[in-house]
């Protein structure tokens, strides 16, 4: 999935007590980008709504 830089704000994980972390943006039309916060000019991760959605409730403690 393509990832067009610079058109969104980077979220950072509130579990980050360092400041290495994933962060976390939402592009439009309709995608999740996801990229290492040590190295945020390396490559991006793209994921559907839908992908990432399925992803967090895996990850996330007490989900279903």
């Amino acid at each position: 999935m393509a990832i067009q830089q610079g058109m969104s704000t980077w979220r950072k994980s509130s579990y980050s007590l360092n400041g290495d972390c994933v962060e976390v943006a939402s592009f439009l039309p309709g995608s999740v980008a996801v990229r290492d916060s040590k190295a945020p000019r390396q490559a991006e991760l793209g994921f559907t709504p839908e992908a990432w959605a399925a992803f967090m409730t895996t990850v996330t403690p007490g989900a279903e």
